[in-house]
């Protein structure tokens, strides 16, 4: 099912209810930025195919929204809360940007923030707080990037295998740091005596969500993760390494490991997230063989 509401002359917001729509309707258009739009194509394909309900995955809690002119799409967006809204725009539109903001506010949706390519994502903050009164800031700054050839001067160290079972007695701790390192939402819960048994649910999917652990000597010492794979491209992200593995070329290994793996399989792509504030990651990336694609803001609202 599709609401509409024409908010501005030739301009119609569009909200979705129905994740197949949606999915119609928007996920060709994305593929056009496949890479810019990996979060989103992720999502989306995610809700359409596999009919996984597990806390945010679930579509029927999803906001989902288009603004056209005429028969052109001109903004897709969508929400997977408690997350940010995701945009994507085909060519800068301030008119339309305008109308997808006030179709949000007679839909009476509350955003958290916006994560985006970075012009986007402050032009959409600078209309919404001009309408909805709400205060921003940039949470995070990013810097999108793929890869089409691992570099042949990448130190191999190590070798990489799939995430089994038994790595469980770590792997959520890994996945804990990596989550307090990156400034995101704890994986699971905690009580006194550590991980809560009954919400186990997210570190047991781990085991089958395509997270790879780097071994050196038999022992653990990195870990990464194939995070979404769409139709040219495929994501990288849960790098992290322990404290004390550091400075041994560890995580080059088992991202530069990873990006092969995944284009030994099909892909012609993969793609990945860095926090620009981290100039280290950024770098380690760059010497794998990693290019920029474009820089993207997540802005929190308030």
């Amino acid at each position: 099912m599709v609401l509409g509401v024409v908010t501005l002359t030739g301009m119609q917001f569009e909200r979705y209810t129905d994740i197949h729509r949606f999915y119609d309707d928007t996920y060709d258009l994305l593929l056009s930025a496949e890479a810019e739009n990996l979060i989103m194509e992720g999502n989306i394909l995610r809700g359409h195919a596999i009919g996984d309900t597990y806390a945010w995955h679930d579509p029927a809690t999803w906001f989902m929204a288009t603004v056209r002119e005429g028969e052109d799409i001109l903004i897709v967006a969508l929400m997977t809360p408690p997350y940010e809204l995701t945009l994507f725009e085909v060519v800068p539109n301030d008119d339309a940007l305008a109308c997808l903001v006030r179709g949000i506010r007679s839909a009476g949706v509350s955003l958290p923030g916006v994560m985006c390519e970075s012009s986007l994502a402050l032009r959409f903050a600078r209309a919404y707080e001009r309408v909805v009164r709400v205060e921003w800031s940039i949470a995070v700054r990013q810097r999108i990037y793929e890869l089409t050839e691992v570099s042949s001067e990448v130190p191999i160290v190590g070798s990489l295998r799939p995430v089994e079972e038994p790595d469980m007695c770590y792997v959520p701790y890994w996945a804990e740091a990596f989550c307090v390192d990156s400034g995101l939402p704890s994986v699971g819960s905690w009580g006194s005596d550590g991980l809560v048994g009954a919400d186990l649910e997210p570190y047991q999917l781990l085991v089958t969500s395509g997270l790879h652990i780097l071994v050196d000597q038999d022992t653990p010492v990195s870990m990464a993760r194939l995070t979404r794979t769409i139709r040219t491209v495929a994501g990288v992200g849960y790098v992290y390494t322990p404290p004390y593995y550091r400075g041994h070329g560890y995580a080059s290994s088992c991202v530069a490991q990873l990006s092969r793996l995944i284009l030994e399989t099909g892909f012609t792509r993969c793609v990945l997230y860095t926090d620009l504030a981290n100039p280290i990651s950024n770098s380690i990336y760059q010497k794998i063989g990693y290019t920029t694609v474009c820089d993207s803001h997540k802005i929190q609202f308030r």
